[in-house]
């Protein structure tokens, strides 16, 4: 079974010479060198402690008794290493303790945990979401309170949102809560698929809960927010008692067997007790906040296996000898002389690399965006969907091919290329489905705004096609990318007329293969940037341009002919 090799020098030429970082506040005073001493220490850790106990936790799992929940062996020990490294403090605000770099240079590190163990690196994914919801909504006694312990890791938190009968429908939802005489509010209710809910890397967990108040507004306008710790602390910040909220199980997975992933039970007793966050019945505005972020982290997840399974793939390709060469009988050959398997790790790669770059660039219109640049945060939101659902089904395409790579051999769970295929699976599920990012990039990013955030990332890619005009090497990439882009342009046209019609159920058609074409477009974009900087990158670009590229014009014609055949079907009842 391979190893896990950080790509640090790809991460940093894309975040010196494509994204860039020099014009990010956040950089005062900070130069790449010391950029690259960060992501080496940070690839030591994925490396040396992270990536030995990822096919290990998997075996092992996670196990609830009696409400306590222990993770695989080795877990606890990691846990306090990245912890006590002050790894978790990094893209978060000073003034609660955090390093404030930004998110863009955060990303790469985060990148590094999901490769290496996707399991141990969903805790503080699950945690900075909290950490985002508390700082941008909470109370000053809930950040001062909160803040410090979730940033530096001591404590973790998570995000509970989705009930048995109320998954994405949250409108739905039916947890309970009332408000008490001190001002605190008595939680009743259950919750599901909550990652990391319990556990035992930490001292406490910090539940951000959506729950209803008695005489909320229905559906999703009635929704509010709490804090509800595990242990309730004491005035000075320490823990006190125990909380009514307990783990009542765990599910059993396809995938991500280390991460415990609970049912929740609020007020098995009395009720949990929490505290409101921000307005009563505002908690759906304040979840986006934390879904943006777990989104954009999500995509990065999807960048991190795909890693992983490429790597994988080559080096089992470079050690399996089968079969000889078409034009030399003669000797056998290690499959990566094979044209088709060559073909495999080089789609394998360049739609990885294309993911990566497009995650990091997505990380700075964040950083900027919070910075007060409002043309970053309109890109920001655009891009938001893409990232989330098109480097999650890039992952799925990568994994898939890690295992065709391995043969019979991928089948079988001793190699470790079945598990990244395992792992990768939910991530076109959680956080928001594709399909729901495909409705949020039509619906909201695109007809919402008349076409003003895509028009405008339009003229970015055609300056990106118009710097290749004179590079006849890159000829294929730049005719292919202004094919591509033609063919979005057309498909957008088509959406703004759908749009202007009220036609939201010929849109929902057809937005997923819209968000495929914008993303195959986004992609290439990305490359034909790496590839005007460095030669090393023209023959992931190229391959793109001639593999990948292509399908835009076919995603164009099933935007805007294909409404008409989903419309047209209906499936009779079992």
């Amino acid at each position: 079974m391979s190893t896990y090799r950080p790509p640090i020098d790809d991460m940093m030429f894309i975040l010196e010479n494509v994204v860039g970082f020099d014009d990010l506040p956040q950089m005062e005073g900070i130069e790449a060198p010391d950029i690259r001493l960060v992501l080496e220490s940070a690839g030591k850790l994925a490396t040396d402690v992270l990536a030995p106990l990822n096919h290990s936790g998997d075996k092992e799992t996670s196990r609830c008794e009696n409400g306590a929940v222990t993770t695989p062996k080795g877990f606890k020990e990691a846990y306090a290493q990245y912890r006590d490294g002050g790894w978790n403090s990094v893209p978060f605000d000073p003034d609660h303790g955090g390093q404030g770099l930004p998110w863009a240079i955060a990303f790469a590190v985060q990148e590094m945990w999901q490769s290496a163990n996707m399991s141990f690196g969903l805790c503080p994914m699950l945690n900075q979401a909290a950490v985002e919801a508390i700082a941008n909504h909470g109370t000053q006694e809930q950040k001062d309170t909160y803040l410090a312990k979730l940033v530096s890791g001591e404590w973790t938190g998570t995000m509970n949102l989705t009930e048995s009968q109320a998954g994405s429908d949250l409108g739905a939802l039916t947890t309970k809560a009332e408000k008490q005489d001190d001002g605190t509010y008595l939680i009743k209710g259950q919750k599901i698929f909550i990652t990391y809910g319990e556990h035992d890397l930490a001292d406490n967990i910090i539940h951000t809960v959506l729950a209803r108040l008695p005489d909320a507004p229905q559906g999703v306008k009635g929704i509010s927010m709490f804090v509800v710790p595990k242990f309730i602390p004491d005035e000075n910040g320490n823990i006190d008692k125990r909380n009514d909220v307990k783990c009542v199980s765990l599910e059993h997975k396809m995938g991500i067997h280390a991460s415990p992933t609970c049912t929740i039970q609020y007020g098995d007793e009395d009720g949990a007790v929490g505290w409101l966050i921000g307005k009563e019945n505002e908690g759906l505005k304040y979840m986006f906040t934390m879904m943006n972020n777990a989104r954009l982290s999500v995509g990065l997840q999807g960048v991190a296996i795909a890693e992983r399974a490429f790597q994988h793939a080559l080096s089992y390709a470079h050690e399996r000898v089968q079969g000889s060469a078409l034009t030399d009988k003669s000797k056998r050959i290690a499959i990566i002389e094979h044209p088709d398997v060559r073909r495999m790790l080089l789609s394998m790669r360049s739609q990885t690399s294309a993911a990566r770059m497009l995650s990091y660039e997505a990380a700075k219109m964040m950083d900027k965006a919070h910075a007060g640049d409002e043309a970053a945060k309109s890109r920001a939101a655009l891009l938001t969907p893409v990232v989330k659902a098109w480097c999650t089904d890039i992952a799925l395409d990568v994994t898939s091919l890690g295992v065709q790579v391995h043969g019979g051999m991928g089948f079988i769970e001793e190699t470790g290329a079945a598990q990244h295929y395992r792992d990768a699976r939910i991530l076109p599920i959680y956080e928001g489905t594709n399909g729901i990012q495909a409705l949020d990039l039509s619906l909201r990013k695109v007809v919402a705004d008349k076409g003003t955030a895509a028009q405008n990332w339009f003229a970015d890619v055609q300056k990106a096609i118009d710097d290749l005009k004179t590079d006849n090497e890159l000829g294929p990439l730049r005719d292919a990318l202004e094919n591509g882009l033609d063919a979005l342009r057309s498909a957008t046209i088509w959406m703004l007329d759908a749009g202007s019609k009220a036609a939201f159920d010929d849109i929902a058609a057809i937005n997923v293969p819209y968000l495929k074409l914008f993303g195959n477009v986004a992609g290439g974009w990305m490359l034909a940037r790496a590839a005007a900087k460095s030669k090393d990158h023209h023959t992931n670009a190229l391959f793109f341009a001639t593999h990948i590229m292509p399908q835009c014009t076919g995603l164009k014609e099933t935007v805007v002919n294909g409404t008409a055949a989903v419309k047209a079907c209906s499936f009779a009842a079992a």
